[in-house]
């Protein structure tokens, strides 16, 4: 008898309701805090909510890690219907989610937890890789040890149009949000060892440099992997993503392209104007560029 793979991930990875659907993933949601009312990602909350809040009240939210209990109850529903688990969390050194859910596991024999080093579509790529890996019909243990060699490989970056948000939240200074404003850079933040950085500060305005990010990003595209490509954003004009997409098409050979919008844990950090383009090279990334 084959082995039942249940892949799952926590809400971050940001996948449409569409690619949950087709590839059988479970998703478990974390919570978001907005004054004094608790919500849960993609349920009863959603990223324009966040918007309209912020601009009615200058407010933030607050994402909050799934807790050891959820996990608990997660993993013995699914395992007690015959599954093995391969669960993916956004980075452990964004969330404590990834220590809550180790903890979790613990009591089981067949669930296997992976952090994706990784937020966003970034983790969203592993996931995908590993349905398409239970499809395939390997073991859980073999898809989770498959995706632990290839996290160091995925390529996640995103251009913020302002440092509005991450300033708010106190993850800049008023200082660099200021200078970024006065000058029109538009950061490209990369994600490298699990944790964001700035790699590149571009100059212009947005829907202007976002065509030059795309095309650093993706250079000769000699060592991406061009099965997937994900052009992920936060809210951004239709016409932006379009752009975006025509020029990765223009670049590269891509064969599947997928637009997706970002939830409410980047939604929340970054803002409005957020837009990435995400895939897995063929050899780890650089960590110094």
């Amino acid at each position: 008898m084959s082995e039942k793979i249940l892949i799952a991930s926590d809400s971050t990875t940001d996948l449409s309701p569409e690619l949950v659907e087709k590839y059988g993933i479970k998703i478990l949601p974390m919570g978001v805090t907005v004054g004094d009312k608790d919500y849960t990602d993609g349920v009863d909350i959603n990223p324009d909510m966040i918007y309209e809040n912020y601009n009615k009240t200058g407010q933030l939210p607050k994402t909050a890690a799934i807790n050891i209990a959820q996990f608990s109850d997660f993993f013995e529903e699914h395992t007690s219907q015959g599954y093995s688990v391969v669960f993916f969390t956004i980075s452990g050194e964004m969330s404590s989610t990834l220590s809550n859910a180790r903890l979790a596991a613990e009591d089981f024999d067949n669930v296997y937890v992976v952090d994706t080093r990784n937020l966003s579509t970034g983790g969203g790529l592993l996931v995908l890789a590993a349905a398409e890996m239970a499809a395939e019909g390997k073991s859980a243990a073999e898809i989770a040890a498959a995706c632990e060699e290839l996290i160091p490989c995925v390529d996640a970056s995103f251009v913020i149009d302002s440092l509005e948000f991450l300033h708010k939240g106190g993850r800049c200074s008023a200082l660099a949000a200021f200078g970024a404003n006065v000058l029109s850079l538009k950061p490209c933040i990369t994600v490298k060892g699990g944790k964001m950085g700035v790699s590149k500060k571009y100059r212009g305005k947005f829907e202007k440099v976002l065509p030059q990010y795309i095309a650093d990003r993706i250079g000769d595209a000699s060592d991406i992997h061009l099965n997937r490509v994900f052009v992920t954003h936060a809210g951004c004009d239709e016409a932006i993503v379009q752009m975006c997409v025509d020029k990765v098409k223009e670049l590269v050979p891509v064969e599947e392209l997928l637009i997706t919008r970002a939830g409410c844990t980047v939604s929340s950090h970054c803002g409005r104007n957020t837009l990435g383009v995400l895939f897995i090279r063929k050899q780890p990334v650089k960590i110094a560029e």
